[in-house]
């Protein structure tokens, strides 16, 4: 590889590319309840259906979490653009919800390689120096394309003359395909890679100085990212149903506003600092949560929209703190391991709960059943400040 590979533009190509994929995991989301009057599912199938996808990434992260470091970024970022590809075109083709299912674990397998994969490409093109601004740069892509998905296809099915539950897949297909181009022209970052039979299978790992870190970090991350599943899956759907909310466009908006305020919500880590940001947006957490609650009882839309904002703050300060304390904690040699094992966590919390708001939204209601959710939620992030105000997190790293 001749010359420097690292600048800016090509970080920040790097870092649109990752946008681009990230968006297509979300594009489903204000469209979900047109899907279940098309075809006529249950609230259970709703959150299956979104559940798929969160398995998906999981399978990837336990098969072939570390594919990036031995093939090389450029072929693992192309694979998940050939599976965000795919997804798209199963939604495109969809006249059932078999095809559903399988747009949605397609969507998955192409997260599950972009997470870790991107965001190592987007820091390794940063230039020397610019690792602070580059975090910035894959933490924005990360969640900011999360956020342009339901927010894209929500103004599309609102506002375009064309038949909603096709143009926002045509687009990100089109996007997709100029993503791989730009992928093609930018450098490689790992400098000896190996060939695809060389990628193995790692089980969770653990070692026993990282729980006392790990343990209310996972609680914290499985609470926040259990609320994003709430909210993307079937905040919709509640819209719709409870508060009469037919624009497609305003139920992107609020899904989009949660990932939106994660991204603000880990920006403003580096000046709380780790010590303080864990069991503050635990508290935090806690607020959106209540908010939620206080949203399925009262079926008012702006306590709907600041549980969005708020929520989502505390999931960014949550995880982002999270991430960094096991990072920190973590022997070297076992880090990519446990921080693998963090994010299964992480995405349980999207896939579990998910689906038990599903099985008990047709005999209690979508209302009770989120009550139900969130009081369970409660209790996990309640544990987990608790035992950080007993043991607060110490570490350099924010």
């Amino acid at each position: 590889m001749a010359g420097d590979p690292r600048s800016w533009p090509r970080c920040l190509l790097a870092g649109a590319v990752f946008v681009v994929c990230m968006a297509g995991t979300t594009l489903p989301t204000p469209l979900y309840p047109v899907y279940q009057a098309e075809f006529g599912f249950s609230e259970l199938t709703v959150t299956v259906v979104y559940a798929v996808y969160a398995f998906g990434v999981m399978a990837v992260l336990l098969v072939a979490g570390d594919a990036s470091d031995i093939v090389g970024r450029r072929p693992a970022l192309l694979w998940g653009l050939g599976f965000a590809a795919a997804s798209a075109v199963c939604f495109l083709c969809a006249d059932s919800v078999g095809w559903l299912y399988a747009g949605r674990l397609l969507s998955g397998l192409s997260a599950g390689l972009f997470t870790g994969a991107a965001t190592a490409y987007v820091m390794e093109l940063a230039p020397p120096g610019g690792g602070p601004r580059a975090t910035f740069v894959a933490t924005a892509a990360n969640m900011g394309g999360l956020g342009c998905g339901p927010l894209l296809a929500g103004l599309l099915a609102q506002y375009a003359p064309a038949p909603l539950l096709l143009l926002p897949y045509g687009i990100h297909l089109a996007l997709a395909a100029v993503s791989a181009l730009v992928l093609l022209r930018l450098p490689e970052t790992v400098r000896q890679r190996r060939p695809l039979t060389a990628v193995r299978a790692r089980r969770p790992a653990l070692p026993a100085r990282v729980r006392p870190v790990f343990v209310p970090a996972a609680i914290a991350s499985f609470t926040g990212f259990a609320l994003f599943g709430v909210f993307t899956s079937v905040s919709p759907a509640f819209l719709a149903r409870y508060l009469h909310v037919d624009n497609h466009a305003v139920s992107g908006l609020v899904v989009a506003l949660a990932f939106f305020s994660s991204t603000a919500g880990q920006l403003a880590v580096g000046r709380v600092g780790v010590t303080r940001s864990l069991p503050a947006g635990c508290a935090v957490l806690f607020t959106g949560l209540a908010l939620l609650a206080g949203a399925l009882y009262t079926d008012l839309l702006a306590l709907v929209v600041l549980s969005a904002v708020i929520g989502g703050t505390g999931q960014g300060l949550v995880f982002r703190v999270s991430l960094s304390a096991v990072a920190a904690t973590a022997p070297p040699d076992r880090r990519a391991a446990v921080i693998s094992t963090l994010f299964l966590v992480a995405y349980a919390g999207i896939s579990l709960p998910v689906i038990g708001v599903g099985l008990l939204a047709d005999p209690l209601g979508l209302g009770t059943a989120g009550l139900v959710f969130i009081a369970c939620m409660l209790l996990l992030v309640t544990t987990a400040a608790a035992y950080l105000l007993r043991r607060p997190v110490r570490t350099t790293q924010g």
